[in-house]
């Protein structure tokens, strides 16, 4: 008998967070049945025993296989799981309760075969975390394209949150090399084949996100330099958004310039948006360390991915430089 979900986890190297993946699993109010495919991406550092530990509370598979990167680890856990519905997570997040009700609630509402949820922090994630939560999830830094916005058109779901109908994995044979940006790439090819995405606002998951300030400009500056890759393969879906970090970045630089000559306004224009900035973040978070680490954040995100938008279009599109030549890290070789 076919189960109706199957989640989908790769890990590579955390299982401490595999841990408490699992515990909050325990906590689901769930009375139905469902099937969690633990993938084990070439790790050094397993995640083996804490599955073990948790084969009696929940019906767990667990898979080891070399190292080929996520997209590849979630397309290997798909083509092993017995259910017709796949849910797709990253190791660091944690369940609510009440996620999987609030998935089949949605789905029943607005079935479709591709959807993706929000992520949230949760009151035990550390003032970084919270920092970046908000820096990433905000709708003036980001616009709502991570979920953070109700009415978003044509929503492209992050695989840290995502359901995939089993027919639309065998339709389009799942997340491709690249990475990050496989799960847009996914969406776009959903697109073109006739699916539909939509965006669960209730179905949100705690995002943990164990990272540091160097760790943080490194994945936004990947982000960017994707985000052209992406418009190169898939043209239809360029749009003028993607330069607003750029532009930002430029425009700080420009209005320190200009403010040597006495030039001010466009200065304080900067500074307004800050305050704006600062103002959301301790509304929302109701912290103000994290108020001015959100301001932190925001700054290297728009540095970080603006500066890799703008290297990636310069070797793309004016260079004409193969994607993959050019930025080899950004592509994972399948086993």
């Amino acid at each position: 008998m076919q189960l109706p979900f199957s989640f989908i986890i790769p890990v590579y190297n955390r299982p401490n967070e595999i841990e408490e993946l699992l515990q909050s699993f325990s906590k689901l109010k769930f009375s139905g049945d469902y099937e969690i495919v633990i993938v084990e991406d070439g790790s050094t550092d397993s995640s083996e025993l804490v599955v073990k530990n948790y084969n009696s509370l929940l019906n767990i598979s667990y898979y080891f296989k070399e190292n080929s990167g996520p997209g590849d680890s979630r397309n290997f856990g798909m083509e092993k799981a017995k259910g017709n519905y796949f849910i797709i997570l990253d190791s660091d997040c944690i369940l609510p309760e009440q996620y999987l009700n609030e998935v089949i609630r949605n789905l029943k509402h607005n079935y479709v075969d591709c959807f993706g949820g929000p992520d949230a922090a949760h009151a035990s994630f550390s003032n970084l975390q919270k920092a970046i939560n908000f820096s990433m999830t905000s709708f003036i830094t980001t616009g709502g394209i991570r979920g953070n916005k109700k009415s978003v058109n044509k929503f492209q779901p992050r695989s840290f949150n995502m359901g995939l109908s089993k027919k639309a994995f065998q339709s389009t044979g799942g997340f491709g090399r690249v990475h990050p940006g496989e799960d847009p790439d996914l969406s776009i090819r959903l697109w073109n084949l006739g699916f539909k995405t939509a965006f669960f606002e209730s179905a949100y998951v705690y995002h943990k996100r164990r990272i540091s300030w160097s760790k943080f400009y490194t994945q936004v500056n990947k982000f960017g330099m994707v985000r052209p890759i992406l418009n190169k393969w898939h043209p239809q879906t360029k749009k003028i958004t993607y330069w607003f970090p750029t532009l930002f970045v430029l425009s700080i630089v420009f209005s320190i310039i200009i403010s040597f000559l006495e030039i001010m306004l466009p200065l304080y224009f900067i500074l307004a948006y800050y305050l704006l900035a600062f103002s959301l973040a301790l509304v929302k978070t109701k912290n103000i360390v994290v108020a001015f680490q959100s301001l932190i954040a925001i700054t290297i995100q728009f540095f970080g991915y603006g500066i890799g938008f703008l290297k990636s279009t310069f070797y793309l599109s004016i260079l004409n430089r193969n994607p993959e030549a050019q930025f080899p890290k950004l592509f994972f070789k399948h086993k």
